[in-house]
């Protein structure tokens, strides 16, 4: 029997991708939760109804529902793959406490790429001094996105954190420069974001010193990464003892 993958946010921009996905994986869509109805999948009238059909449960939605469909997977004890963004700080203590129920992989960007480049994030972190090398993240999307800097940048700016030996709240950040700012704080870490036309994504961290520097960059050209991650994210999750994991543990780089 195929494992069966539930999608919240079925028809949504990165919903349909998922359907492709789901069939090009060989796994069986069991249906979708939408606000829209207008959908020739199994539609189910909400997270509980969708999970009690489904082997695991993909979420790409909004972060408002994050922690409700985190509780829903906990009910179902079902694995849960968690790609919205946005979350707030009392979503992101949701996500840690059905963790500890379920397997749940959560994740800033479900792209291989990415998760390769944030371990080079870490590793360049450690290698350069914050006194010597500052830290510059600038991303772009979309106009439609609704959030910045994108759950991308952050998770860039905390593994530079991470090698650093810090966190990114003690490290501190600064962003949306305007006027008289003054100089630039010693090991902040500096974020840029920029919005315009259908860019899918594009990331660079810049390590900027006086004497050199260095840019690692990731450009998306195509969604269908990130529903093609999300899939593989879900099929690994099935069987999977509880826990919050990445897609460095999907793609098995820890």
């Amino acid at each position: 029997m195929t494992a069966r993958i539930g999608i919240l946010g079925i028809t949504g921009r990165m919903g349909r991708l998922l359907v492709e996905e789901v069939e090009a994986a060989g796994a069986t869509l069991s249906g979708g939760v939408s606000r829209n109805d207008r959908i020739d999948v199994a539609r189910f009238a909400d997270a509980d109804a969708l999970m009690a059909a489904s082997d695991v449960a993909i979420d790409f939605s909004h972060a408002s529902l994050a922690a409700s469909h985190a509780a829903a997977a906990v009910r179902a004890s079902l694995p849960l793959v968690l790609g919205t963004s946005g979350l707030d700080e009392a979503g992101e203590r949701s996500v840690r406490e059905a963790a500890a129920r379920v397997p749940l992989v959560y994740a800033a960007n479900f792209a291989p790429g990415v998760n390769v480049l944030l371990a080079l994030a870490a590793k360049l972190a450690a290698a350069l001094p914050p006194d010597q090398y500052d830290a510059e993240i600038v991303e772009m999307h979309h106009r439609q996105k609704v959030d910045a800097p994108s759950g991308t940048a952050l998770a860039l700016g905390r593994a530079v954190a991470a090698g650093r030996g810090t966190t990114l709240e003690q490290a501190g950040t600064e962003s949306g420069r305007n006027g008289h700012t003054g100089a630039r704080r010693t090991g902040a870490i500096g974020f840029a974001a920029l919005r315009g036309g259908q860019v899918v994504g594009e990331h660079d961290l810049i390590f900027a010193a006086a004497s050199e520097q260095i840019v690692l960059t990731h450009r998306s050209f195509d969604r269908r990464v990130y529903a093609t991650g999300a899939v593989r994210a879900a099929l690994w999750s099935i069987g999977r003892p509880p826990g919050l994991y990445g897609m460095a543990d999907v793609l098995e780089m820890s």
